[in-house]
């Protein structure tokens, strides 16, 4: 049986382990959250519905930790946000935005207030006291969908890519964007820890363009190429690469480029070498598991299928066939010199391939201080290792400091 629900004091315990392959092996849902997000009802006799046949239930679309990680935030299709406390692991409060639907919900520096973008009515970021259930700031300017929304690390600054091909730089603190990034297709951004660089990915045309934050108006210091050539054996052509997500190691080395089809990768943020490939796992583009993928990949009802553990040692991601897959990206290759686009990626398989979320997870985070993991598609988990084994084990993981 699993653990029960986490409590403060599990949580605090949980602080002290160091992310090892035998710790993240024993990672078990310690929560199941049934009703996390509201269900359509049934249509009527005779009449019509406007969902597609292969459309499935409603999805969690987002979820997001807050800097100290005691709370986590979902987003729905269902236009709820719904709050969560990671150490009592209870509900605290259910939000709804009815008129303009929710997504990619991001805490900013304070616990208090949230940025989110919108499905419906306009295109505008909203910035959302949950204390007070008001919004303190609207962000107008984007055309089309925000489908990339990050909060620098650092500052009041935050960042955010849209199908109408832009970049938009802005400030918590005006409501009008500081700075506007015209890209070939749809962008994915992503801060590194510093927030002094950040990361443009660019479908269509698989580049990832690196800026210096502070001359964004200048031309990119480096343009990455995603070029896998194991895609070739496969198929030919390649079925193209989709990337629906960009995220740097906490130490800025690696980036790891989360994908909606069958693989991820990690790319050198130095140079652009690409290292490795991560794979095993079932890419989430489509709603059911026997859907056959298309000719051209498409981005999945979420773009936060995969991610770092904070200490960047291993990756985490979702996967339609309802399973957790984990890697050890610990002894990543070290390449030097020309990137050589021809030369295969180390091939990563999982170390460990966790079960227990009903149903497939469409967004993976993990907490950013706890040793804890929350997943969601149509239920939330909330997963903490499982010790109740061999007490001199946990006595020595319980012994051991929080990993730097």
């Amino acid at each position: 049986m699993p653990p029960t629900a986490t409590t403060s004091q599990d949580a605090s315990a949980n602080a002290s382990l160091v992310l090892t392959p035998a710790l993240m092996a024993k990672l078990k849902p310690a929560k199941i959250f049934k009703n996390a997000v509201e269900q359509a009802p049934p249509p009527s006799p005779g009449s019509h519905s406007p969902r597609s046949p292969n459309a499935g239930p409603r999805h969690i679309t987002g979820i997001n930790f807050d800097d100290r990680g005691d709370q986590v935030i979902t987003a729905g299709e269902d236009e709820t946000f719904r709050l969560y406390s990671c150490k009592s692991g209870k509900p605290l409060k259910i939000l709804y935005s009815k008129k303009y639907g929710v997504d990619l919900p991001r805490f900013t520096h304070k616990n208090t207030a949230i940025l989110h973008a919108s499905t419906k009515e306009d295109d505008t970021i909203r910035y959302h006291s949950l204390h007070d259930n008001k919004y303190l700031q609207y962000f107008k300017g984007h055309k089309q969908k925000v489908v990339s929304l990050e909060v620098s690390p650092v500052d009041d600054g935050f960042m955010s890519g849209s199908l109408d091909k832009t970049v938009r730089l802005w400030d918590l603190r005006s409501p009008t964007c500081r700075g506007l990034l015209n890209l070939p297709s749809t962008p994915i951004v992503a801060y590194d820890a510093s927030g002094l660089v950040f990361a443009v990915g660019v479908n269509h045309y698989s580049r990832i363009l690196l800026y210096d934050h502070a001359n964004f108006d200048k031309a990119p210091f480096l343009v990455i190429t995603l070029d896998d050539p194991t895609l070739a054996l496969i198929s030919f052509p390649p079925r193209a690469i989709f990337i629906t997500s960009l995220a740097f190691s906490s130490n800025g080395k690696y980036l790891l480029v989360g994908c909606s089809g069958d693989a991820h990768y990690i790319i050198d943020a130095f140079e652009g070498h690409l290292l490795a490939k991560l794979e095993g796992h079932v890419g989430l583009e489509r709603r059911k598991i026997g859907a056959p993928p298309g000719i051209e990949p498409i981005r999945g009802s979420s773009g936060e299928e995969v991610s770092w553990t904070p200490d960047s040692k291993f990756v985490v991601s979702g996967s339609l066939d309802g399973k957790v897959y984990v890697w050890d990206v610990q002894n990543l290759p070290v390449k030097q010199g020309d990137v050589d686009l021809k030369t295969p990626p180390l091939r990563l398989k999982p170390i460990t391939v966790l079960e227990g979320h009903p149903g497939p997870s469409r967004c993976v985070r993990f907490n950013p201080r706890l040793a804890m993991m929350c997943t969601a598609g149509v239920e939330l988990a909330f997963w903490l290792p499982d010790l109740s084994g061999d007490p001199d084990e946990i006595a020595k993981e319980l012994l051991r400091k929080k990993s730097g």
